[in-house]
């Protein structure tokens, strides 16, 4: 199974955008499946003192780690820049996680990293922030991170996404990826 994980709570944002249409690509790739994770939908109950205990840890979390991030084998994380890095919701997904299974979330599971910005640099600096975080759970990455910049340009009249080269890079990646 294939996770892309939408690294923002932000209503109806562009990670969002970006992490159907790579769910897209991946389903008429492979036959593996591929589910999408929108950091928007999950419930927020899991945000307390206790969520750094296994006992503490709410259903709610418990059950989002048991349909899409144990089961898979490989992730995409489709991640907006916020603040020079990453969205802090997604580094706080990431520890309420870790709580249960440590080594069964990201050891020795491969994911791509798609960094998207409005700005110049594609999020390069939060991708650089969350490799390291993903590295050290035992991640593998893959190498040909995707740093897409300058949305707004990107994007036709209806807001689609329709930069041919910048789908082009995110087919490649794909492609490179699931021959990874």
């Amino acid at each position: 199974m294939i996770t892309i994980i939408s690294g923002t709570n932000r209503r109806d944002s562009e990670a969002l955008q970006f992490a159907r249409h790579y769910a897209e690509l991946l389903r008429a790739k492979t036959t593996k499946e591929v589910k999408l994770l929108n950091l928007e939908e999950i419930p927020h109950d899991w945000f307390h003192p206790d969520m750094y205990e296994e006992e503490g840890q709410s259903s709610s979390i418990a059950a989002i780690q048991d349909e899409y991030i144990l089961p898979a084998e490989r992730f995409v994380f489709v991640v907006p820049e916020y603040n020079g890095s990453f969205p802090g919701v997604l580094k706080l997904f990431i520890d309420a996680c870790s709580i249960r299974d440590y080594k069964g979330n990201f050891g020795r599971k491969k994911a791509a990293l798609v960094g998207i910005a409005s700005g110049r640099a594609g999020n390069l600096r939060g991708l650089d922030h969350l490799t390291g975080i993903l590295i050290h759970q035992g991640c593998i990455i893959y190498p040909e991170k995707v740093h897409v910049a300058s949305i707004p340009q990107l994007k036709d009249s209806q807001g689609n996404i329709a930069d041919a080269k910048t789908l082009q890079v995110i087919e490649r990646q794909a492609d490179g990826f699931l021959g990874f």
